[in-house]
Parts: structure tokens; sequence; C-alpha cells
């Protein structure tokens, strides 16, 4: 089984603070953590204002489930109105290759 990596980028709207926006997403740890082939989540920010929120899933078929339950989920419309629409980029691609720290 091949992992895939779900990377969405992305920039806030305009009245949200990035501390109000690590806020929200906190309501969606329950979720990720427990949806079916949850593997990593990391969430950054660059100096331009582009966010990316990354998560690892076990294969694509898990990746494919957690996003098409997400916007179902209380948190989604919070989620959606801290986040600039015409900016969101999603990708799910295979993970080749890994290292970690020793």
């Amino acid at each position: 089984m091949t992992q895939i990596a779900e990377t969405v980028t992305f920039k806030l709207a305009t009245d949200v603070t990035k501390e109000e926006f690590v806020t929200i997403m906190k309501r969606t740890e329950s979720f990720v953590r427990n949806a079916e082939g949850f593997v990593f989540r990391r969430l950054s920010a660059g100096e331009d204002g582009q966010w990316t929120d990354t998560v690892i899933w076990a294969d694509m078929d898990c990746a494919q489930a957690a996003a098409a339950a997400f916007p179902q989920q209380d948190f989604a419309p919070a989620v959606m109105a801290a986040i600039a629409p015409d900016t969101v980029n999603m990708r799910h691609d295979a993970i080749h290759w890994t290292i970690g720290a020793s």
C-alpha cells in the first residue's frame, strides 16, 4: 500500500488572524485523528501568508474518504469561512520516499 500526502495550500480570509485560525483548526483534531488511515498532520505558514495543511494517509481510499466526510463536520463552516476560497489548492500525491530524524 502506498501512503498518500494530502497537501492543501491556501491564504486566510482578510479578517482572520493566525492565532484565530490555529484555534479554529484545532477543532478538526478529533475528526482527523480518528479518521481511518490517519498517519500524520502538520499545519504551517510562510512569511508570504501562504498556509500549507499536510496530512499523511495510509492510502488513497482513506484520503478520499476523509476529504469527502470533512465538509459534513460541525467545524467545517468555520474552517471554510476562515480561508480565502479563491486561494485553495488540494493535492493527493503518492509518497515514494520518506526520511525521519535518527
